[in-house]
């Protein structure tokens, strides 16, 4: 775990919520179980294999003395979070929880800031925190279209947090309406517009996507469709089935011109899979660019990495 206690040592005082750390990457050997992100003012270490106490300890030593060097007399506030099937750590108990405070203290609320927005964030609960921070270049390339859109009208489909609804009205989108399942994650959406003083031009639909086409379509057309499903979630989405159901409707969501921005995270599916699924289902959308992953996300494999491909729809809308 050298690679992640050298990321350690090298890293700036964190002030937006972002990535030090991305073993999943591949490009540290050895590391591939680790991750750690910064939350401002906490950070996040995830192991998604099985630990030991001694390893805990010497990235706890390391961060400790990275912040004595960058926060002198500043408490350093951590967590560890596992993920896989059994989580065992060396002389303790199998039933420990997935998510641990291992020094300091997480705020109540917990905000955090990405590129001028302010976002709620929750690190000790379950294993989505309320801001995919391999999405903020997703999100910058959302503010920069809509700068160069005014008054455009926006559907967030997939919104979670409603991180993209947030980016698109600050760069001056006119409406923008979010539709996910759940509702706590949409809850969390409303207190982010809030935080950006952003409220009034935003919607926000508890339903699920592909029971809510009627609704949905009525409120368009829109200038942009995004979409960022889950690539697996038994009884929401299945990337393998159901991108196809999503792709058929996008000509009848867009107005002529409109462009979808569609995200997928599955290492298993490649960049093709979205552009046949496009080039096969909505023919009149053109592949426009793939949009980078911060650096700090970088792949040995880019075809495993996160995809964030844009289309643009050049013929009328079709029923």
């Amino acid at each position: 775990m050298q690679a992640l206690l050298d990321a350690i040592a090298a890293m700036p005082l964190p002030e937006d919520a972002c990535r030090i750390f991305h073993g999943r990457g591949g490009l540290h050997a050895g590391c591939e179980q680790w991750t750690l992100d910064a939350y401002p003012p906490v950070f996040v270490l995830t192991s998604f294999a099985p630990v030991d106490e001694g390893q805990l300890a010497a990235v706890g030593d390391a961060l400790h003395a990275r912040w004595a060097q960058l926060a002198p007399g500043e408490p350093l506030s951590w967590v560890f979070q596992h993920r896989g099937e059994a989580l065992r750590i060396e002389g303790r108990s199998p039933n420990l929880p997935m998510t641990r405070l291992m020094a300091g203290s997480v705020p109540d609320p917990h905000r955090v800031t990405e590129q001028g927005a302010r976002f709620r964030v929750h690190v000790l609960r379950g294993q989505n925190h309320g801001l995919f921070l391999d999405m903020a270049e997703g999100r910058r390339w959302v503010r920069g279209h809509m700068a160069a859109r005014p008054g455009a009208r926006v559907l967030n489909l997939f919104a979670y947090t409603c991180a993209f609804s947030v980016a698109a009205l600050q760069g001056g989108a006119a409406q923008v309406v979010n539709v996910d399942m759940a509702r706590g994650a949409l809850g969390t959406g409303q207190q982010n517009h809030q935080l950006n003083g952003l409220g009034a031009r935003a919607s926000f639909l508890a339903h699920d996507v592909f029971s809510s086409w009627g609704k949905i379509t009525r409120g368009g057309p829109y200038d942009l469709v995004i979409a960022d499903p889950p690539s697996y979630q038994k009884g929401s989405f299945v990337a393998t089935k159901d991108y196809a159901r999503l792709v058929r409707r996008l000509p009848a969501l867009l107005a002529p011109g409109g462009h979808a921005l569609l995200c997928l995270n599955a290492p298993e599916l490649g960049v093709d899979f979205l552009r046949e699924q496009v080039r096969e289902l909505a023919p009149g959308l053109i592949f426009v660019e793939r949009v980078g992953n911060p650096p700090a996300f970088a792949d040995v494999d880019p075809g495993r990495a996160l995809k964030v491909l844009v289309f643009r729809q050049d013929s009328a809308p079709c029923g």
